[in-house]
């Protein structure tokens, strides 16, 4: 097929093509073509089978732990076999098209849909979704990656111009998706918000971007109602307005004959959507074998455990047999879902609870005295309740406290109003923790939380997230230490949010300032030596690792790291090992360092394992705004090997000159 002739459609029929038939499919132009089905589906299928009394109505899946969950766990293969299942659960419902996975950066930690998105980190939030839809994709069904972009919060997500300078676009917001876009996703997303002033659906340049310099070659696709003028979209390279538009029919109807856009340019969009729909029904073809229900339920494990994040271990952890246990917090036997997962488009209806947390401790053998004590998000006075729970802590060997925010107050459309728990949530684990110093704070939030107000008094934390389905047989599992811990923060937890270079640039009327250009989470953190709570990368272990031999080579002109991880300890365990890249006295402004590569692998207690990463060109690039180009600098860079990004254990430095590489 030609790529600037339809010539097999009217024009009437290209019109068609370029709007949804309903809120879920494409237009099959009566018969004439086959119809996409699409569902919403992050972490866990949306089927929607009808809608009630303005409610949709919606059939229960196989719920998967957030994205921030996944990428907590560093590990690609895990995001691909979660992808797979993904695929699965997909073909047996007739889904042709995934809406997932999200890739904006979380630059804000109150953004209502961070639960959604990997990272404040480009690189570690382009693999980790590379790989997912690599999943996907291989599994014979298409995705459509959102949201293009700069879609940073959903304050005023319809009116907000996210305004940002070239390189800052270019090294932060862009990069997630260029990363993807190797991957061969076959659709794009637009974002609500506009981008320096021009509407996401309308945003040429970036279209541009995605085509010309990425690759990409499928369909770019609005978010449900985020077109504002179908012409002006269109021209732009938006192909498909979702849902079905009746007005952006008539529009394009009438501006075709007036003139303002040329049957050429419908050409252009109909025959990526005609591309768009040929490639996702070859997908599924000859794609037989899937997972049973059982192994898509191991995978939805496997990523809730490996995904939690031991944030503080003061030897409580793993607990000891048959010891005593207070249990306090909705959280913990959850009647809804909603209460450990996130609003919105993503929610997704549990087929079950594998276990809650009071029985699945006890089936290792403890005793539980278990009380709800308080509500989730919504400020209960719940006063009898929180004595008991005090009562039970105070005569238990360990006290657990469940709390955190949930789908009440992440969702979609809103964000966060504060980084703190709601007051009933901290002062039920100050007055447990002053009976019992032996408490753990098993925290599921979707983005991070200030810990300040009672950090100090617990002995352990847990970051559960948004666990999915699983969760709580794998928070029972990690307590107990049936599972060794091995998840990673993908963001920094600050001290307090004002600390945030972006606070001050946050929701101000119909402009939202990206002031703080590169310095995004760890990157401002590091460069300017500031302390926080936990930092990027971090993530404790039931093991002890060290780092060693570390040795660069050059294969080509890919630098090769390499250097060993030894587990001093007895149990198994697996460690994320990261390699960030600094350049020493820039001419320009760069962070301290970056992250350019890591890796996730099981050590054997007493045993070394032996780790290779290979950094390219673009691992000591930066944007040159005056060439309009990516420049390697010549200057002497710093090689850093942690296990965070304020841990480094291992470094070393090299020379570029005349833009090779000098060891």
């Amino acid at each position: 097929m030609e790529k600037t002739k339809v010539p097999a459609l009217t024009a009437q029929e290209k019109i068609r093509l370029l709007t949804g038939k309903d809120g879920w499919h494409t237009d099959d132009l009566d018969g004439k073509l086959p119809a996409i089905s699409m569902s919403d589906g992050p972490v866990g299928l949306r089927t929607v089978t009808e809608v009630r009394d303005g409610r949709d109505i919606e059939l229960p899946a196989v719920a998967y732990p957030s994205v921030q969950v996944l990428a907590n766990t560093w590990n690609t293969d895990c995001a691909r076999e979660m992808g797979e299942s993904l695929a699965d659960d997909a073909r047996d419902r007739g889904v042709d098209l995934l809406l997932a996975p999200g890739v904006n950066i979380k630059r804000d930690p109150l953004n209502g849909r961070n639960f959604e998105y990997f990272s404040e980190d480009p690189q570690l939030a382009g693999s980790m979704a590379k790989a997912y839809v690599e999943g996907v994709q291989g599994g014979g069904v298409g995705v459509c990656l959102k949201h293009f972009c700069c879609n940073n919060l959903e304050y005023d997500r319809l009116h907000q111009t996210s305004d940002v300078d070239e390189r800052t676009l270019r090294e932060i917001y862009y990069r997630p998706f260029e990363i993807v876009c190797e991957a061969k996703p076959v659709s794009v997303m637009c974002s609500y918000n506009r981008i320096n002033g021009v509407y996401g659906a309308e945003y040429r340049k970036g279209f541009d971007f995605l085509r010309e310099e990425c690759g990409f070659d499928g369909a770019v696709i609005s978010d449900w109602g985020a077109v504002r003028d179908r012409t002006a979209s269109a021209k732009a390279g938006l192909d498909i307005e979702m849902p079905h538009g009746e007005a952006g029919i008539a529009k394009l109807e009438r501006d075709l004959k007036e003139g303002n856009i040329t049957e050429g340019e419908l050409d252009a969009c109909a025959w990526r959507v005609l591309q768009l729909v040929q490639r996702v029904k070859e997908m599924g073809k000859g794609k037989k074998d899937k997972r049973t229900e059982e192994e898509r339920v191991q995978v939805a494990y496997t990523a809730a455990a490996e995904g939690m994040v031991l944030l503080k271990n003061e030897g409580v952890l793993p607990l000891k047999k048959g010891a005593s246990l207070a249990v306090c917090g909705l959280y913990a036997r959850p009647d809804r879902t909603d209460y450990i997962s996130g609003g919105g488009s993503s929610r997704v209806v549990w087929k079950q609870f594998t276990a809650d947390l009071p029985a699945a401790l006890e089936a290792y053998g403890h005793t539980v005295a278990y009380e709800p004590a308080f509500g989730t998000h919504v400020i209960h006075s719940f006063k009898q309740n929180t004595r008991t729970a005090v009562l039970n802590a105070a005569t238990a060997d360990v006290n657990i406290v469940c709390a955190g925010t949930g789908g009440g107050v992440e969702f979609e459309e809103g964000d966060r109003l504060t980084m703190r728990l709601s007051p009933v949530q901290e002062r039920a684990i100050l007055d447990t923790a002053a009976r019992n110093p032996n408490t753990v704070v098993v925290l599921f939030a979707g983005a991070a939380v200030d810990v300040s107000a009672w950090e100090g008094s617990v002995a352990a934390i847990l970051y559960a997230g948004f666990p999915g389905m699983c969760g709580m047989q794998a928070v029972a599992d990690i307590l107990t230490g049936k599972v060794n811990p091995s998840g990673k923060l993908s963001e920094t937890f600050p001290l307090d949010y004002d600390d945030l270079p972006a606070a001050c640039t946050l929701r101000t009327a119909g402009v939202t300032r990206y002031a703080e250009g590169l310095d995004v989470g760890y990157r401002y953190f590091d460069t300017y030596d500031l302390p926080v709570a936990y930092p990027f990368g971090f993530g404790l272990s039931y093991s002890q690792f060290a780092y060693k031999d570390l040795r660069l080579s050059l294969e080509g002109e890919r630098l090769i790291v390499e250097y060993g991880v030894e587990n001093l300890s007895a149990p198994d365990g697996k460690e994320v090992s990261q390699v960030y890249v600094g350049e020493l006295a820039p001419l320009v402004y760069r962070p301290k360092k970056e992250l350019k590569g890591f890796s996730k692998d099981l050590v054997r207690a007493g045993k070394t394992a032996k780790v290779r990463v290979g950094l390219d060109f673009r691992a000591f690039a930066h944007w040159n705004t005056a060439r309009d180009k990516w420049t390697v600098t010549d200057g002497v860079y710093e090689i850093s090997v942690g296990a965070s990004s304020a841990d480094i254990r291992l470094s070393a430095r090299i020379r570029i000159e005349n833009g090779k590489i000098v060891l």
